[in-house]
């Protein structure tokens, strides 16, 4: 029985590293927040993880049963190996195999995923997808990169070798900025918070955004100004919500799901975005024109419409992945 057992989840971050103890039931028991420390190397990290797992191991196994332990991480994620591939923000973790260091130090398995993959389980299980009725989705988290998570029906979509999901290094202008993957003009260089404070502080530097001058910008200043009525951050936001438009109608056309949810820090300023995705998606979709909820197909079809949404849970959505991560490899095996 669920309600007798808990997992730990693990949301591995380049600057927090973030520990919990979870039931069905209750959700969080209990969150062991931790800086990453990068600095001291992986594994000092790996070791900070471990020694969390194990505190919540003990101080709840007299209560509960562990079901598993789940860990989520950024990509790229070679699975089933839970090997680490050119993680932008971690340097000497290329080639890391995260699950074993893990596992040995624990001697017990682990079930690793894409931090992005984990955000879109808990949307489905926990978010809009539960409070939908709808067991497909796919997720844009836009937070200091652009994560991608893909939900069909009720489970991740890995891929072949765990790398589906990365619709934040798809093209969106060819002759764009260089990314860190080694294309140019991905989603996540319009997208990001990273991309949108750097644009502000370009367009400041360059002159060409006069309202801008004068101050170290965040994107949530920037979102802030923006809503206050600073054209020159506003057309910041509209650009970015023509970048995720353009990503979103291309993933709509080829999947053809029931829910877009975007999550993130920046959807913090999704009514400065949301004009500019919608137009660039009915523009680029014919798949959403014909099936956007007041369409007639959408009407009359008993599967429905195609929605695009903000997510409805929080900046624990990836943490609250990681531990439900657990319970849905049982539900599969």
């Amino acid at each position: 029985m669920d309600g007798q057992r808990f997992t730990i989840g693990v949301d591995l971050g380049g600057t927090n590293l973030r520990i919990a103890a979870y039931t069905r039931a209750a959700r969080l028991l209990e969150t062991i927040a931790l800086p990453t420390r990068l600095a001291a190397g992986r594994d000092a990290v790996v070791d900070d993880m471990c020694g969390a797992i194990k505190t919540l191991k003990e101080r709840f196994s007299s209560q509960y049963e562990l079901a598993g332990i789940g860990i989520g991480t950024p990509g790229p994620l070679e699975l089933p190996a839970g090997r680490l591939h050119k993680l932008p923000n971690f340097p000497g973790w290329d080639g890391f195999d995260l699950r074993s260091a893990v596992e040995s130090r624990l001697e017990q398995g682990v079930i690793i995923d894409s931090d992005a993959n984990l955000a879109a389980l808990a949307e489905a299980e926990l978010g809009l997808g539960r409070t939908m009725g709808l067991h497909s989705l796919c997720m844009l988290t836009l937070g200091t990169g652009v994560g991608n998570g893909i939900i069909l029906n009720g489970k991740i979509w890995d891929g072949a070798t765990g790398m589906a999901g990365e619709a934040g290094h798809a093209t969106i202008y060819p002759d764009g900025p260089a990314c860190t993957c080694g294309g140019n003009g991905c989603l996540e260089m319009y997208a990001s918070a990273t991309a949108i404070v750097r644009t502000a502080h370009q367009r400041r530097d360059y002159g060409t955004a006069p309202l801008l001058v004068g101050q170290d910008w965040t994107a949530r200043s920037l979102a802030e100004a923006a809503k206050a009525g600073n054209t020159d951050a506003q057309k910041i936001y509209v650009e970015a919500g023509r970048a995720i438009g353009i990503g979103l109608a291309a993933l709509i056309n080829t999947l053809n799901l029931p829910l877009y949810v975007v999550g993130g820090g920046v959807i913090k300023a999704w009514d400065l975005m949301k004009p500019a995705i919608f137009e660039e998606v009915n523009h680029r979709s014919y798949v959403y024109r014909l099936t956007a909820p007041d369409s007639p197909i959408a009407k009359m079809n008993p599967r429905g419409a195609t929605h695009i949404m903000p997510a409805e849970l929080g900046s624990d959505s990836g943490l609250l992945g990681s531990c439900i991560l657990p319970f849905s490899a049982h539900e599969t095996a």
